[in-house]
């Protein structure tokens, strides 16, 4: 589906993730049909003040395989925002102006899903106006439910006319303990729709193909957006429903190997952490209830490069799934398997560097930790 007046196609969009949202993964998830992609949500505050913080989320961004793409920023003072932007909008397609963030951060510094009350809509129309004003690119914004649910098309005709170019709903209440507190509530994202004249994204509710197609059927909306989902099925194709619905079951290991070889082609993109949780939401997706799963997960803690991760994968995640090692030379492993489980056994306490990664993955910050 496209709209006339946007230059690029709104249909299906992988949601900004925090850690997630990350160069290599935009591409891959681009190569499945995912029409529009996010950045991660960033800080203005670092963005004008932390020049190495500005230069690794520039790096790679709108270059030829990552556009159209959009950068999500937050904030709470227009002036900031805009000069926050300036520093990005010349690799953007759109600025996105997140108003959904539910985390502890996002209440103490005041912004995000804590800019929804009706007491600080000026301040937001100030933001979005001053945005739209100001970049020669288009502004949007992604929000969640006010806590009065009946003012959400009120803000909603609100944005529009401080010059957002279009909205998308997660429809759930803020909360910073349960994010995922119940579905997201379709119907207000219809109700949303029918109010204003912009285009309308519906995000929530979304795990299989089936969902997206109810979905849009319920909400008559312009796009949908997937966040988490396609964390562990990259594969997940929005026309004809990919590897879920199309008898075609993306390989965990060889989904992660194309990963890998883009992060090897966009060095410097993602940090081994990022590379690490992709990986593992990738083997999850269908290994999760294997025996040697929670093995494997201690082990790719372990990593420290690319080059193990990708080793991990060819021999030993190859040979506890009982298939061949995908290596030339895959007859001999890193280490005979009593080092292995003598490894484990010790790293089965502490978690052994385990990636854990709790809520918060969409619209705000990780609770991503590597534990001691």
């Amino acid at each position: 589906m496209s709209h006339s007046n946007l230059p690029f196609d709104l249909s299906t969009i992988a949601a900004p993730m925090v850690n997630q949202s990350d160069l290599p993964f935009r591409i891959l998830v681009r190569r499945y049909d995912t029409s529009l992609v996010y950045t991660q949500m960033l800080l203005p505050e670092r963005l004008l003040n932390d020049e190495e913080y500005l230069e690794f989320h520039r790096r790679g961004l709108h270059d030829a395989p990552d556009t159209p793409v959009v950068v999500q920023l937050c904030g709470n003072d227009p002036e900031t925002v805009v000069r926050a932007a300036k520093t990005v909008v010349d690799k953007a397609d759109a600025i996105d102006l997140n108003l959904g963030c539910p985390q502890d951060a996002a209440r103490e510094g005041h912004y995000g899903g804590y800019l929804l009350d009706k007491k600080d809509w000026p301040l937001v129309e100030s933001i979005v106006s001053a945005l739209s004003h100001t970049l020669p690119v288009p502004v949007s914004c992604k929000l969640r439910l006010c806590q009065n649910i009946s003012l959400t098309p009120t803000l909603g005709a609100l944005l529009e006319g401080a010059g957002a170019s279009w909205l998308t709903l997660h429809a759930r209440h803020v909360s910073a303990r349960r994010r995922r507190q119940g579905a997201a509530d379709l119907a207000q994202v219809r109700t949303l729709k029918e109010r204003v004249r912009i285009p309308v994204v519906s995000n929530g509710n979304v795990r299989t193909w089936e969902d997206v197609v109810q979905n849009r059927r319920e909400t008559g909306a312009d796009g949908i957006m997937v966040g988490e989902t396609l964390l562990a099925n990259p594969w997940f194709d929005f026309d004809w429903g990919g590897s879920l619905f199309a008898s075609i079951t993306p390989d965990p290991v060889r989904i992660s190997l194309e990963y890998l070889d883009i992060c090897r082609e966009h060095p410097g993109t993602a940090t081994i952490q990022t590379i690490q949780t992709h990986v593992r939401h990738f083997v999850d997706h269908q290994c999760g209830r294997r025996p040697w799963y929670n093995k494997f997960r201690a082990t790719l803690g372990r990593c420290e490069s690319i080059e193990d991760i990708e080793r991990l994968l060819r021999v030993k995640v190859q040979r506890w799934r009982g298939l061949e090692p995908l290596d030339a030379d895959g007859s001999e492993e890193d280490e005979d398997s009593a080092d292995e489980e003598e490894r484990w056994q010790r790293a089965k306490g502490g978690a052994g560097g385990e990636i854990l990664i709790g809520e918060g993955l969409e619209e705000g910050f990780a609770t991503e930790k590597t534990l001691p």
